[in-house]
């Protein structure tokens, strides 16, 4: 009963003192709107905000203006912006001026804004095919028909090939200085690269000499919004291990294939695609692959109608086994390996992103235009819970409970919790027993949108704030009661929810209080990456409030 007492007093002392206001650092009010924002670390010291007309960079730390300018000044042959890329670790922001044919680009020094070159000689050139190398302190510039290499701070273009086709794509710097690199057409200008072929390469990046090529299996991707790497490259043993759907591994010498276990999957149809999306993805639909010591499990999902998990040896790509197949799985998000077992969450959460632009009458003769950069976690059926044993690939047990539902299953230790979106359960990694169920309702804050993992607790993100359970017991810790938000971003013991107007709350992980901030709605925030500090951007205003 003490236990029991104890628990209630802190979830209702956590609702209590809940609705302090996040305390304001500073707010700069500036003189043009704000239609472009970057927010740069706080060791950087500075950050950007700008119309298509203006901009202002700003200091992190005290708000005040570093320096402000009209493009028109700033870069004189372009007479306006359609979009803004900082690269950040160049210090140097790309400007485009788009004019049917006549695109202009010019480069400005992100910290005094001292223009460094522009340029026409590049069409069609957007954010996603123009990539830094901070190595060779080099843009790679993507073309129709060709690749270019140009310095950073000068704009000079020191040589072009048309053996690589389509945009540069995650990369490996080798110990003789040369780069390992695959391509990858963005799925927005799919139409620009003519005779594209999927292209693995190293080349020599002082001349652009292609030493050797290969191709790969499946769909090189980023995430149309938050633009990380749908896959990851890496260079161990003179081995180039690329993970994509699976495992393809070359030899860094000659470029060979040394084994290969992937497949294709594009995620059709898993879930539709809003109205006036741009830009859309779904993303992790199917569960990267798995090293335990010299095993590699695969999850292959090559099938729409059956799916298995596969077994090889890391280092030859020998198929040591196949479990029985999984059948009529449209989505795998979570694979994990515990032990002699691995566990499949079949079903539940993934990852959508899409940029959406609309353009509606206003009522008095002109138009409306809204425009969303959004980022949500529908829920794809069936759904499921399945154990395979490490050993033969055999199947060890599969849950029946799951079958109306699963957000996410996660490892804490040794446990493996699943959430159904209403309840909580424990289960028992060899049998697949349950050792608790808990109701999420007794966190307080609604039905589960998610689960996370903090320290040795459950965090719950809810339809009505966050709530944390003891991993061991399944009893409720804390619990802090916000209105109907979304999970924004999380760092370390920080985590902000937002609303659909724009209001944020930022939840401390360890006792579930929250501090909240009212913003405009459209509002732009953007956490800091030590998740001390959260910036809004609204209308002409910025400011820093402080999450702790």
């Amino acid at each position: 009963m003490k236990h029991l007492f104890t628990s209630a007093l802190m979830l209702a002392s956590a609702g209590l003192f809940g609705q302090e206001e996040m305390p304001t650092i500073w707010e700069t009010k500036l003189e043009h709107k704000i239609e472009y924002t970057g927010t740069g670390t706080e060791e950087r010291g500075y950050s950007y905000a700008a119309s298509d007309k203006e901009i202002t960079v700003f200091n992190n730390k005290t708000g005040g203006v570093r320096w402000t300018g009209k493009f028109k000044d700033l870069t004189p042959k372009l007479s306006k912006v359609d979009e803004l890329v900082p690269f950040w670790e160049s210090n140097v922001l790309f400007l485009f001026d788009r004019k049917m044919g006549k695109d202009q680009i010019a480069c400005l020094d992100l910290s005094d804004g001292r223009l460094l070159w522009t340029t026409d000689k590049y069409q069609n050139v957007t954010d996603e095919n123009v990539v830094y190398i901070p190595e060779l302190d080099g843009f790679a510039i993507s073309l129709k028909e060709r690749l270019v290499w140009i310095l950073a701070r000068t704009g000079e273009e020191r040589w072009s090939t048309d053996k690589f086709k389509g945009v540069v794509g995650q990369y490996v710097i080798t110990s003789d200085s040369k780069l390992v690199m695959v391509n990858f057409v963005p799925s927005n200008l799919g139409a620009l690269f003519t005779g594209f072929k999927n292209q693995i390469v190293k080349i020599d990046l002082t001349n652009g000499n292609i030493l050797w090529e290969n191709t790969y299996v499946g769909r090189a991707e980023r995430k149309v919004i938050t633009g990380e790497f749908l896959y990851e490259l890496d260079v161990t043993d003179n081995k180039v291990f690329l993970r994509m759907n699976g495992m393809q591994v070359y030899d860094l010498n000659t470029g060979a294939n040394i084994y290969s276990a992937a497949f294709d999957f594009t995620p059709e149809g898993l879930v539709g695609k809003p109205a006036g999306a741009k830009k859309f993805g779904v993303y992790h639909a199917v569960a990267d692959p798995v090293i335990v010591g010299d095993d590699l499990y695969v999850l292959d999902m090559s099938s729409k109608k059956s799916q298995y998990v596969k077994k090889y040896d890391k280092n030859s790509g020998k198929l040591l086994w196949t479990s029985p197949e999984i059948k009529d799985a449209r989505a795998i998000p979570n694979m994990y390996v515990v032990g002699d077992k691995v566990l499949l969450q079949i079903g539940g959460n993934v990852e959508c992103q899409a940029y959406i632009y609309k353009r509606e009458p206003d009522g008095q003769g002109g138009w409306r235009i809204t425009e969303e950069w959004r980022v949500w976690r529908p829920n794809v059926k069936p759904n499921g819970i399945q154990a395979f044993n490490t050993k033969d690939g055999s199947l060890a047990w599969e849950s029946e409970r799951f079958r109306k539902g699963i957000t996410n299953a996660v490892i804490v230790e040794d446990k493996f919790v699943v959430c159904s979106g209403k309840e909580l359960y424990s289960m028992d990694i060899v049998t697949g027993a349950e050792k608790y169920v808990v109701p999420v309702a007794k966190g307080g804050v609604g039905n589960a949108d998610q689960i996370m993992v903090y320290k040795d607790m459950i965090v719950v993100i809810g339809d009505k704030g966050v709530s944390t359970f003891s991993s061991k017991t399944g009893e409720p810790v804390a619990m802090g009661k916000y209105k109907k938000s979304d999970l924004e971003d999380y760092e370390g013991d920080r985590m902000i929810l937002k609303t659909e107007g724009a209001d944020i709350a930022c939840f401390d992980l360890d006792d579930c209080t929250f501090k909240q901030f009212k913003a405009r709605t459209g509002a732009i925030t953007s956490m800091s990456t030590d998740g001390n500090f959260v910036y809004v951007y609204e209308k002409k205003t910025v400011t820093k409030v402080g999450t702790r």
